[in-house]
């Protein structure tokens, strides 16, 4: 019967230990994207409304507009892509129109124009 109460307390100690890991894992990352926002917000835009980039698709995401967009990066600055193909995929270079800047210029919308 102890070895049911030592290996049960073993199994605990594993599972708490790793979800420790995870949780400063994911703060980690939080803290590393709150620093990019907030270098971002004192930059300005390397894009300009009205022009063209031409941009590698890094994901897919949902995008407040209700819509799954593309994502891509200009100087690591990030454009959220619209009307994009289906058949594109992560990592096919795209070119996009920019059309409006997102609250405090930290990221942008834009259109696909063309394939990259």
């Amino acid at each position: 019967m102890e070895y049911v109460w030592i290996a049960a307390g073993t199994g605990l100690v594993v599972v708490s230990l790793a979800a420790i890991a995870v949780r400063r894992r994911r703060s980690s990352e939080s803290r590393a994207s709150e620093r990019a926002h907030e270098a971002a917000q004192e930059r300005e835009p390397p894009v300009e409304i009205g022009e063209s980039y031409t941009v590698g698709v890094t994901e897919f995401s949902d995008h407040h507009s209700g819509g799954t967009v593309a994502v891509g990066k200009v100087e690591g600055f990030v454009l959220f892509v619209e009307d994009v193909p289906s058949g594109v995929s992560v990592g096919d270079p795209i070119r996009a129109k920019v059309v409006s800047f997102n609250r405090g210029h930290t990221s942008a919308d834009a259109v696909f124009v063309e394939r990259g």
